[in-house]
């Protein structure tokens, strides 16, 4: 029997409310009688906004107080960007559904100058994310990457406060919350590889929820969670974690994927990468073989200095 009243846990930052309210709506049109409320919540995560994630626990901070709200009863589902979402979910939650992925890039975000290649040497560049600081240090030594944590108008404010020269953000967010405006360039795949799952969003509910699994399977986008899981079968295998330097992003083509992916260190002093394609319909099997493709070329080194 499918349920007739829905409660939605979620971060109270901007960009989670935009993303709870996305999926209240696309509920709404779907079952018009439903009760559908938001609950929001804050997170460890929000609470240490000035430290590093790889410092404090890592992505993980910004789930647990959903799930326990989960586990309580005091909410139905979690609204994630996926991005966001550990490797591994606790023991009894799932993944229900993966939304249609929005623009999966990084954008640059500047008041001064229009792209990355035409930054100065010495420019300030913040990020939140090892995985951009590895690629930016790797492409352009000559900059000085500086961490960038807060919600998104905190960190638009500090470069509008001249904090940095510039900053990266991912695109999707920024178009979510109606700032397109403040994106000066949008980086390729080709300059930096997106996180895994960036661009999507994720519906998280407990396991023997068999009822809320079919109420919220018509929002599930094949194409995208097809992408969305070979990128974190990919992840996986390599243990990645906020501690980790690394991207994946998958693109299907018919019955077709190919996946893209790299591991680096924090300072950009070594990267590997690579790609593969392969059926769409075995991601799992695709992301576990490119992870051992970039094994082959030295990921493993990498990731056991990043555990010394």
């Amino acid at each position: 029997m499918l349920s007739k009243r829905i409660v939605i846990a979620t971060r109270e930052s901007a960009l989670a409310m935009w993303q709870a309210r996305h999926i209240h709506s696309r509920l709404a049109a779907l079952y018009p009688r439903l009760e559908v409320a938001i609950r929001g919540m804050t997170t460890e995560g929000d609470r240490k906004l000035g430290t590093s994630l790889a410092k404090i626990g890592g992505k993980g901070l910004f789930v647990k107080e959903l799930e326990e709200a989960l586990d309580r009863g005091d909410a139905d589902i979690a609204v994630h960007s996926v991005k966001d979402v550990p490797m591994h979910l606790a023991e009894g939650f799932t993944l229900a559904v993966i939304t249609e992925r929005a623009d999966p890039r990084d954008a640059f975000v500047s008041n001064r100058y229009t792209c990355l290649a035409g930054l100065p040497a010495a420019a300030r560049v913040g990020t939140s994310s090892l995985r951009r600081e590895s690629q930016l240090r790797a492409r352009y030594p000559q900059l000085v990457i500086e961490p960038l944590r807060g919600n998104v108008p905190t960190r638009l404010r500090k470069i509008d406060e001249g904090l940095y020269d510039a900053i990266i953000l991912a695109a999707a967010g920024l178009k979510r919350l109606g700032l397109e405006e403040r994106i000066t360039a949008l980086l390729t795949p080709e300059e930096s590889l997106p996180a895994v799952g960036q661009g999507a969003l994720g519906i998280e509910c407990r396991r023997d929820r068999a009822d809320l699994l079919e109420l919220l399977a018509p929002l599930d986008h094949r194409a995208t969670a097809l992408c969305v899981t070979a990128e974190r079968a990919f992840s996986q295998a390599l243990a990645g974690s906020c501690n980790v330097p690394l991207g994946g992003y998958a693109e299907t083509g018919g019955e077709r994927m190919c996946l893209r992916g790299f591991v680096g260190a924090p300072d950009g002093s070594r990267l590997v990468s690579g790609e593969l394609e392969g059926p769409a319909e075995a991601p799992e099997a695709l992301g576990q073989a490119l992870a051992q493709q970039l094994k082959a070329q030295g990921a493993d080194q990498i990731l056991a200095a990043l555990q010394t």
